[in-house]
């Protein structure tokens, strides 16, 4: 898909309401303004098209601990190759899409004594599926931004966990963002590909995650 990372750039300073992304030769910064992550570098190639070159070159202009690095790239392959005082993460992440009309059809009510809630404020569309007990079961947002939505900070309780809650809370996301007029869904996880997939979501690059920690960190 053609633009996939802009548009998921774009979408994703919007759910999180950071700064607009700044362009870059190679990509995109977006400063987000928080201690664990004061801004990001999002690398705009996908696979076998990163340089890795360039990659470490711009890691090696990092020398504020709080900087991510997001890499479409393997980590198997990135691991190891940024230098000192980055904090690579093992697990691979991925960069996604789907059709969110394709939601219909699927299940979006949840069980008996759940209970969920949908509200959009500022552009982005939340849900939230809480236990009988009232704490959090499960949770996700998505933010359109003209044809292409973004899906973010998709989560589930452990102990919540395979009672098919994940696949409500998506299935009402792609519904929200296909009534909102996106044609296609775009998210960066690091993990929950096989649920993501489920629901008709399919991979368009593997993502490496990575966080300048300091020189001196070991």
């Amino acid at each position: 898909m053609d633009g996939v990372v802009q548009a998921w750039v774009t979408g994703w300073v919007v759910s999180r309401g950071a700064a607009p992304p700044e362009r870059e030769p190679w990509g995109f910064t977006v400063d987000v303004g928080q201690l664990a992550q004061v801004s990001r570098h999002v690398f705009e190639a996908l696979g076998d098209d990163v340089d890795e070159e360039l990659v470490r070159k711009v890691a090696g202009g990092v020398t504020g601990a709080g900087v991510w690095l997001k890499v479409f790239q393997d980590p198997a392959v990135m691991g190891g190759r940024l230098g000192g005082g980055w904090w690579v993460d093992p697990e691979p992440g991925y960069l996604m899409t789907v059709p969110p009309a394709g939601a219909e059809g699927g299940r979006t009510q949840v069980p008996e004594g759940y209970r969920k809630r949908v509200w959009s404020a500022g552009g982005v569309t939340g849900v939230l599926v809480a236990a009988p007990d009232g704490s959090l079961a499960a949770r996700g947002q998505t933010a359109p931004t003209g044809a292409t939505a973004v899906f973010d900070q998709i989560e589930t309780a452990p102990a919540q966990r395979r009672l098919g809650l994940g696949s409500v809370v998506m299935r009402t996301l792609q519904a929200a963002a296909a009534a909102a007029g996106a044609d296609t869904g775009v998210l960066g996880t690091p993990a929950g590909r096989a649920l993501y997939e489920s629901v008709g979501w399919h991979v368009e690059a593997p993502l490496t995650s990575a966080k300048f920690v300091g020189p001196d960190s070991g």
